[in-house]
């Protein structure tokens, strides 16, 4: 669907026709500059744009599809630039990533926007308050939705870094879900940095290209800024990346440590358990010798040696202290009784 449509001449909005073809016939009549945003473009309005501006068949194909990686290409006079724009999602702690797919000409700007970001709407309005950069033609455009989608990334780089120093603090804090959260977090930057990576390079081509087409100087050093932030961007990105990858090592060795700390406090009761064990077991041996002892003495056999003997009493008593002695002397030799 169109999002808006304008003819510009002088850098002033000359026409601003509500369809297609009404823009195509502006831009023929009125031989200015001509700026159509889509939102979410049906194949069929697409076809109707690229058969009216004669735009390449592969850069067609690449904007009809969506995912596409951040990138910069040359079809003769036309550029194709996909970009991934980006918005902080501060209730649900995460980041939303969008598309706009550019074509620019040599009069014309045609975007495609895949998503609810960025917002191109305030772009042209900031465009239009200044005719003297909007003079300049499609790569003054072109500037400023890059230089949009790059200031963008400012409050998404803003909430990654408070969600880093939160997770830095739960580390440490024992919380059992930091290990989720860390790679959840990770696989954002990640998916992030892929987004930002090549924004440096498709600057630096957007430079070369207008140095080629002989833009004005003053252009030139507003993308020199913008390359200035996407490098800034890039670096705090990748400087993310390794801190999140310090904090799961470090992570992993308290988790490491408070197992070790667990073993080792198990392994110590389970070595007092045993030692109460082994001294249970000794005094049930010992008591046992003198109860066994008696025992055998106590059956009710008319034929059992010693009972008539004099000395059998004592003898019995005798046996039973004796073989509890030794009993307890092996046992505490072998630090059963320790």
């Amino acid at each position: 669907m169109i999002i808006d449509s304008a003819i510009y001449v002088d850098g002033r909005r000359a026409a601003q026709p509500t369809t297609l073809e009404e823009t195509y016939k502006a831009s023929r009549k009125l031989a200015g500059v001509a700026w159509i945003g889509l939102y979410q473009p049906t194949k069929e309005e697409l076809r109707s744009v690229a058969a009216e501006f004669d735009l390449h068949e592969l850069a067609v194909e690449d904007a009809i599809q969506t995912h596409q990686r951040a990138k910069i290409e040359r079809y003769d006079e036309m550029l194709f630039i996909v970009l991934k724009a980006g918005r902080y999602v501060d209730r649900a702690e995460l980041i939303q990533l969008g598309e706009v797919h550019i074509f620019v000409g040599p009069d014309y700007v045609i975007t495609l926007r895949h998503g609810e970001v960025p917002n191109l709407r305030g772009i042209r309005q900031k465009l239009e308050s200044d005719p003297d950069l909007l003079r300049l033609g499609p790569m003054a455009i072109l500037h400023g939705i890059i230089d949009r989608v790059v200031d963008d990334y400012t409050p998404v780089l803003a909430g990654l870094e408070n969600d880093i120093d939160e997770i830095e603090i739960e580390v440490f804090s024992g919380n059992a879900g930091v290990s989720r959260r860390t790679y959840e977090l990770s696989r954002e930057v990640i998916d992030f940095q892929r987004a930002t990576k090549p924004l440096p390079s498709i600057v630096w081509t957007m430079i070369q290209e207008a140095q080629r087409r002989g833009i004005d100087d003053e252009l030139l050093a507003h993308l020199r800024d913008v390359q200035d932030h996407a490098l800034n961007v890039q670096e705090r990105v990748q400087s993310f990346r390794e801190v999140l990858q310090n904090i799961l090592n470090v992570n992993l060795a308290v988790v490491g440590l408070a197992q070790n700390e667990e073993v080792k406090r198990l392994s110590e009761v389970s070595i007092e358990q045993n030692d109460e064990v082994k001294k249970i077991s000794a005094w049930a041996a010992i008591l046992f010798a003198p109860t066994l002892i008696g025992t055998i003495y106590g059956m009710n056999f008319a034929e059992i040696p010693e009972l008539d003997w004099a000395f059998g009493y004592p003898f019995a008593l005798l046996l039973m202290a004796l073989v509890s002695l030794v009993l307890y002397g092996v046992f505490k030799r072998r630090g059963w009784l320790s």
